[in-house]
C-alpha cells in the first residue's frame, strides 16, 4: 500500500516531465508543419520554386533523407556504387521537396494538430498529427516515423507507409536500368513539378 501511495504521489511530478518530453518528440514536426503553413500562406506569391527554397532547408534538417532514400531502394542500394548511392540521395532527396513544394500550393485556412507521441520498441518515435482541412472536408491523419530524431517515413491515414509504396515503384525501374535509370526518372519528376 505504501507503494501505491508513493506512485501516486510522484504522479504529478511525472507528468510534466512526460509532458515535456512528448513535447520535445513532436517539436521537430512542429517545425515542419510551420514551415508549410508558411508555404501555404505564401503560395501563389512564391510559385512552386520558391516554395522548394522555402522548405528545402527545413526538410534537409527535419527529414533524414539519405535514410529515406535507402529505405526506399531496398536491397538494392547495397549493390550500387557510391557515386550512384550519392546521385540516388540527392535526386531523392530534390524529388521529395517538390513534391511538398507542389502538393501545398495554396491555403483556405488549414491548420496541423499534434495527437500525440508513441515510442516504439525499437527506440522510434512515432508522432500523430491530423491535418485539419476546412469546407466539411475531413482531417487527414499524418503519422511521421522518427528515427535519432529526424523523419524516416511518413504514413498517410496514420497506416500507409510512404517508403514502402515507393519501394515497390522503385524496384520496377531498378529492373529496367539499375540505379541510372531510377535516378533519371526521380530527376524528370522534380523538373515537371517545378515546372
Amino acid at each position: 500500500m505504501v507503494t501505491t501511495r508513493r506512485a501516486l504521489a510522484a504522479l504529478p511530478l511525472a507528468l510534466p516531465l512526460w509532458a515535456a518530453t512528448a513535447q520535445a518528440q513532436a517539436q521537430p514536426i512542429e517545425t515542419f508543419h510551420a514551415a508549410l503553413l508558411d508555404v501555404m500562406r505564401n503560395a501563389q506569391r512564391l510559385g512552386a520554386r520558391g516554395r522548394y527554397d522555402r522548405l528545402a532547408p527545413v526538410m534537409n534538417q527535419v527529414f533524414d533523407l539519405a535514410a529515406m532514400t535507402r529505405i526506399s531502394v531496398g536491397p538494392a542500394w547495397t549493390g550500387f556504387a557510391a557515386a550512384d548511392q550519392a546521385a540516388l540521395v540527392d535526386a531523392f532527396s530534390r524529388w521529395s521537396i517538390a513534391t511538398y513544394a507542389a502538393r501545398f500550393d495554396g491555403f483556405s485556412g488549414e491548420s496541423f494538430a499534434t495527437q500525440g507521441t508513441q515510442a516504439m520498441p525499437n527506440g522510434d518515435q512515432l508522432v500523430r498529427t491530423l491535418l485539419n482541412r476546412t469546407g466539411g472536408q475531413e482531417a487527414v491523419a499524418l503519422a511521421y516515423l522518427l528515427r535519432g530524431g529526424r523523419v524516416v517515413d511518413v504514413y498517410l491515414t496514420g497506416t500507409i507507409s510512404e517508403l514502402a509504396s515507393r519501394r515497390g515503384e522503385f524496384a520496377g525501374l531498378i529492373r529496367e536500368g539499375g540505379a541510372p535509370r531510377l535516378i533519371q526518372e526521380l530527376q524528370s519528376r522534380t523538373a515537371r513539378l517545378l515546372g
